[in-house]
């Protein structure tokens, strides 16, 4: 099971999460309190190994901007959180993670639309598109094939739930931001303890 460590705005955070275990690191570049600039966040990538996905994540951005960015800050790979189309996620140099906020069944049948083989599936929008700390409802995906789609997992997660979550929802990668602060700040205690979670037994 792969790890995505989100809302990374320190490299001291960012190289534990790695050495734990995380597999991707996400970089915050929509408003958010977890939100980074494009400069910090390349400091931050470049000192990542070359095998750890470096994400940006994006709301309703422009193209040319989120570009520059995927330049700037050295990212792998782009998350698009906002109502971009998918005529709108074709064109970038990096391969590119839709996410959804899922509510009901409908919510899932959005995906055939669009062109990518990344989906990040996060719980109903609060405040911010996604980091909110919520959970949906898991059930939806068990009894849904997406096929030749790839699935990340998110909304909500924590060290209590996540060994649950990916036994339902059976999902590529597990996502996670809130689930491993302490007062709003990311807790190296929690990070490792998610990540043996969600390793654990799912292989």
């Amino acid at each position: 099971m792969k790890v995505k460590i989100c809302g990374i705005t320190d490299v001291e955070t960012a190289l534990q999460a790695v050495a734990f275990g995380a597999d991707a690191i996400g970089f915050v570049f929509a408003e958010s309190k977890r939100k980074i600039s494009p400069a910090s966040a390349g400091l931050i990538a470049e000192q990542l190994p070359a095998y750890v996905e470096k994400i940006g994540v994006f709301v309703n951005e422009t193209s040319d901007r989120i570009q520059e960015i995927i330049e700037e800050a050295k990212l792998t790979m782009i998350q698009l959180h906002g109502d971009e189309t998918p005529e709108f996620c074709k064109d970038f140099s990096v391969p590119v993670i839709k996410a959804f906020s899922i509510g009901c069944q409908q919510d899932l049948e959005q995906i055939e639309d669009y062109p990518n083989q990344w989906f990040l599936l996060d719980s109903p929008s609060g405040k911010y598109r996604g980091g909110n700390g919520i959970t949906f409802n898991w059930e939806l995906l068990s009894s849904n094939t997406l096929p030749n789609k790839r699935i990340i997992l998110a909304g909500g997660l924590n060290i209590d739930n996540v060994a649950n979550a990916i036994e339902i929802a059976k999902p590529e990668m597990v996502d996670v931001s809130s689930g491993v602060e302490t007062d709003g700040k990311k807790d190296t205690h929690k990070i490792k303890a998610f990540i043996q979670k969600a390793k654990k037994n799912n292989d």
